[in-house]
């Protein structure tokens, strides 16, 4: 196996560890992520993940399995459906995921970086998708999370060139969130996990909710049973409660 996950107070870190292959993902590594990720969904101590690289962040699919592995229609098929399995597991966990990105961040990987709620990036990270040099038609759930991120007109520009674009482009069109030197990355990825981890779940919850709403353009969200629901649960909850008698005890609140 080479992917490592461990667990670090309420946060978990999920690290890609291929140095060899500049962490390129076999299919065996795709077919792992949603039995590893449903290990960190049930863990209730665990309130946040952060997933990242060695070196690198990945490379993308292992291409040399290609000739094996996907050397036929059905092979094709098969393996697709492990990167999409892949991806949503990471893009439906129950809770707060980071991407910690160094190095490259190409094809797969950065179909991992995009699952994620937020990629925080080293300041010469290089980032890229690349079907079109390979004649496969990129994940439409994967392309709508580009375009999400960086809107029509570079999600074009980034799957018909194939190019790499560099950190400072992705900051700018919304590919990441925030640009750190290399050795930051990780502690700057780590301590927003943990600020994450301490805030009230069930507000967490509803935020994550709302905005998927959102992206997928619903438009009567006052009418959505799932949000009044969490509307409902969030005025009962333990949380509340806690929150606001933390706020009045003028003290940090305890979730």
């Amino acid at each position: 196996m080479t992917l490592r996950l461990e667990i670090e107070g309420a946060v978990a870190v999920l690290t890609i560890d291929r140095p060899q292959k500049r962490n390129a993902m076999s299919f065996e590594m795709w077919s792992a992520i949603p039995d590893l990720l449903g290990k960190v969904e049930a863990d209730e101590s665990v309130r946040a993940v952060v997933i990242r690289g060695t070196d690198h962040f990945s490379a993308g699919a292992d291409i040399s399995e290609f000739t094996t592995l996907r050397n036929d229609p059905e092979g094709a098929r098969r393996y697709g459906a492990a990167v999409h399995a892949g991806e949503r597991a990471i893009a439906e966990l129950g809770k707060p995921t980071i991407a910690a990105i160094t190095g490259v961040c190409v094809g797969g990987g950065c179909e991992i970086a995009l699952a994620c709620d937020i990629r925080v990036a080293a300041d010469d990270a290089r980032f890229g998708i690349t079907p079109a040099k390979l004649g496969i038609v990129y994940n439409a759930t994967s392309t709508k999370r580009l375009v999400d991120a960086v809107g029509p007109s570079w999600a074009r520009q980034i799957l018909f060139t194939a190019d790499l674009v560099d950190a400072s482009t992705a900051l700018r069109i919304g590919l990441v969130n925030e640009l750190h030197p290399t050795d930051a990355v990780v502690p700057r990825a780590t301590a927003m996990a943990e600020t994450m981890a301490s805030r009230a779940p069930i507000s967490l919850r509803g935020a994550r909710t709302i905005i998927t709403r959102i992206t997928e353009g619903q438009s009567d969200l006052d009418e959505d049973e799932t949000i009044l629901a969490l509307y409902e649960a969030s005025v009962t909850s333990d949380d509340y409660a806690e929150g606001v008698r933390a706020f009045l005890e003028k003290r940090p609140p305890r979730f």
